[in-house]
C-alpha cells in the first residue's frame, strides 16, 4: 500500500508542478522580449544572483547561458556585500531570482548594483514585490501553489524559475544566430563535440551505401538508385572512380516540370557536373560549416586526384544521433 500511495504523490507532484509551467505560458509577454533585448545588447555578462533554491536554479540558468554562447556569472548576494560586488562592471545586466521578491541580503544587493548603473532584471511571482520595484524590467514566474503539501519547500517556484531561464537561454540562442557549430566551440568534450572534432573521413558513408551509377545510366536508372538507397541524389562516377557530377531529386522535380520525356536519356546529360565536394581530412565542424554556409546538407567526399570516396550528409552528423563511426564499407 506504501508503493501505491507513494506513486499517487508523485503524480500529484508532477500535475501541480505541470500545471505550474503551463499557466506560465500567457503570462509571458512585452516583459520577457524586453529581458532577451537588455541581455542581447549588453555588452559585459549576466550576472546571476540569488539564495537558497533560487541561487541554485540561478547556477543552473548560468551554465545554460554560457553553454550557449551568452557570457554569464553567478554572484551569491552574501558574498556580493562582502567584497564580491567589485566583479560587476556597469557594462553588466542582472538577474536577481527571488519567488517571494523580499529576500533581504538580494535586495540589499541589488540597492548597491543600482547605483552602478547597471540594468536589472527580476525574475519573481509578486509583481509588487521590492525586488520587483527596485529592477528595470520584471518577469512574472508565480505559481498558484507548490508541490510541497505544507507550501513550504519550492518546488514548482523553483521550476517555474528554471523552466523561464531556458526559455530566455533559448530565446537568446534564436536571437544571436547560434548554430550547432557554435555549440561545438563550448562542448568540445560532449558527444557533439567528439563528432564535430573527427575528420569526414570518420563519419562519411562509402562502398555500397554511396548512390551511384555510372554517365551512360539512364535517368530512370539513376531514380531507381536514388530509390534503392532512400537518397535525395545519386553520383554519377566511371569505373575508374572518377567523379563526373551529381543528379539530385530537385533537378528530376524540375524535368518533370519541363514537359520532356527524359527517362531513357543518360545521367551524364542531366546531371550537375560540379557538385560540393570536401575532402577526407578535413574536420567535422569545417564540413558543418560549409554546409551551413552554402545551404546544403550533403557534401561529396573526393580525394586530390578528383576520385569519388563517398559523402557525408548534415543529418548524419547532427540530427540522426547514433555512433560516430558510421562508415560502411562494401
Amino acid at each position: 500500500m506504501a508503493e501505491d500511495r507513494s506513486i499517487t504523490q508523485a503524480r500529484e507532484v508532477l500535475r501541480i508542478e505541470a500545471e505550474s509551467l503551463f499557466n506560465l505560458i500567457g503570462r509571458v509577454g512585452e516583459p520577457f522580449s524586453r529581458a532577451v533585448e537588455l541581455i542581447y545588447g549588453c555588452k559585459g555578462r549576466v550576472i546571476v544572483a540569488g539564495i537558497g533554491k533560487s541561487g541554485l536554479i540561478g547556477r543552473k540558468i548560468v551554465a545554460t547561458l554560457t553553454s550557449t554562447g551568452t557570457q554569464a556569472i553567478f554572484l551569491h548576494p552574501v558574498e556580493g556585500l562582502h567584497g564580491d560586488l567589485g566583479i560587476v562592471r556597469k557594462e553588466d545586466v542582472l538577474l536577481a531570482i527571488s519567488h517571494s521578491g523580499e529576500t533581504a541580503e538580494l535586495n540589499l544587493l541589488i540597492e548597491s548594483i543600482r547605483d552602478l548603473g547597471v540594468p536589472r532584471i527580476a525574475f519573481t511571482g509578486d509583481l509588487r514585490s521590492s525586488l520587483a520595484r527596485a529592477c528595470d524590467v520584471v518577469v512574472d514566474v508565480g505559481v498558484a501553489k507548490e508541490a510541497c503539501p505544507f507550501g513550504l519547500a519550492p518546488t514548482s517556484s523553483s521550476t517555474a524559475a528554471l523552466a523561464m531561464g531556458d526559455a530566455l537561454a533559448v530565446a537568446l540562442i534564436d536571437r544571436r544566430g547560434f548554430q550547432e557549430k557554435d555549440f561545438y566551440k563550448f562542448h568540445p568534450g560532449g558527444n557533439l563535440g567528439s563528432r564535430l572534432r573527427s575528420k569526414v573521413r570518420d563519419v562519411m558513408i562509402v562502398g555500397n551505401q554511396v548512390p551511384r551509377v555510372g554517365p551512360d545510366a539512364s535517368v530512370l536508372e539513376a531514380i531507381r538508385e536514388m530509390d534503392d538507397k532512400n537518397k535525395g541524389f545519386v553520383l554519377i562516377a566511371d569505373s575508374g572512380d572518377a567523379l563526373l557530377g551529381i543528379l539530385t531529386d530537385g533537378d528530376i522535380r524540375r524535368l518533370v516540370r519541363s514537359g520532356k520525356d527524359f527517362r531513357d536519356g543518360r545521367t551524364d546529360a542531366y546531371m550537375t557536373r560540379t557538385p560540393k565536394t570536401i575532402g577526407e581530412n578535413v574536420s567535422v565542424a569545417q564540413a558543418v560549416e560549409r554546409m551551413q554556409r552554402d545551404e546544403i546538407t550533403t557534401l561529396v567526399v573526393a580525394d586530390g586526384a578528383g576520385r569519388l570516396m563517398g559523402y557525408v550528409h548534415l543529418h548524419d552528423i547532427l540530427g540522426r544521433g547514433g555512433t560516430l563511426k558510421i562508415t560502411l564499407n562494401e
